[in-house]
């Protein structure tokens, strides 16, 4: 595989797995983990459904951004510390979720190895 498309499969999946994590979870049904995840803040039902779905449209709009601004490094080291503040946040406030399957470690880990593509290719 080319560095070129390394890059375009990390790009695509990147961005995919943004707007997805927006569009199913959040937007197009409040999946009920999403909500208690939220509501570990100390928020009001009707206050935590509100900010899962903001977090919804904050996620495709993210998913957007990194189909169309892949090659800002800016937005790249962005999406990292977002990746590992999502999952700091899930330690703190729910940490039984990172023994789950599909848990934040074994899915945000590999999107920032995708993140660590995009930067290299940025050096090239």
């Amino acid at each position: 595989m080319t560095d070129n498309q390394s890059v375009q499969v990390a790009r695509t999946i990147l961005g995919l797995s943004w707007i997805y994590q927006g569009l199913f979870p959040k937007l197009f049904t409040v999946a009920p983990l999403e909500q208690a995840m939220t509501a570990t803040v100390g928020l009001s039902e009707p206050l935590s459904y509100s900010l899962t779905k903001t977090a919804g449209v904050l996620e495709v709009l993210m998913g957007l951004a990194l189909f169309h601004y892949y090659r800002s490094s800016k937005l790249i080291i962005a999406n990292i510390i977002i990746l590992l503040a999502l999952c700091g946040f899930v330690a703190l406030q729910l940490p039984v979720l990172l023994v789950e399957a599909f848990n934040p470690v074994t899915t945000n880990i590999p999107l920032i190895g995708l993140s660590f593509i995009l930067l290299r290719a940025q050096k090239s």
